[in-house]
């Protein structure tokens, strides 16, 4: 609980319940990736008094303090991950949904390669592939 207060402070973020419950929810997930109804639903689970909208204010402060990042994937809901820092690239699976993050220093150098090639400098990016399993022979 103290890391988790730790970090709400240093976001400049009062230390609230709702607060401290979110993201206490995502620091014990499994799967790194949640939606807001993931998280409302753990929170009734464990028969928190929490909203779905005090989850979505929450979620939205937090993202503007630098805490989560939001991804919109397409043909899905919003999803939410602890913004850790460290720079990923993520797979969504089109059967089931599933996010996978991966990383790839050969991918990485490819990007900063063609920039440079058109005379710019690689600010941010995002790269998601929509996957699907290979069939089976």
């Amino acid at each position: 609980m103290d890391q988790e207060t730790k970090e709400l402070r240093k976001a400049g973020l009062k230390v609230t319940h709702p607060r401290m419950r979110i993201l206490q929810i995502f620091e014990e997930a499994e799967e790194r990736h949640l939606t807001a109804e993931d998280i409302y639903k753990r929170l009734l689970s464990h028969q928190e008094d929490i909203g779905l909208a005090t989850v979505y204010r929450v979620l939205t402060q937090f993202e503007a303090a630098g805490i989560v990042m939001k991804h919109n994937f397409e043909g899905g809901q919003a999803v939410y991950e602890l913004d850790r820092g460290k720079h990923h690239d993520h797979m969504i699976d089109v059967d089931s949904g599933k996010v996978i993050e991966f990383m790839s220093e050969e991918i990485e150098r490819l990007q900063h390669e063609i920039a440079d090639r058109h005379g710019y400098v690689i600010e941010d990016h995002s790269l998601v592939l929509y996957v699907r399993p290979k069939k089976k022979r």
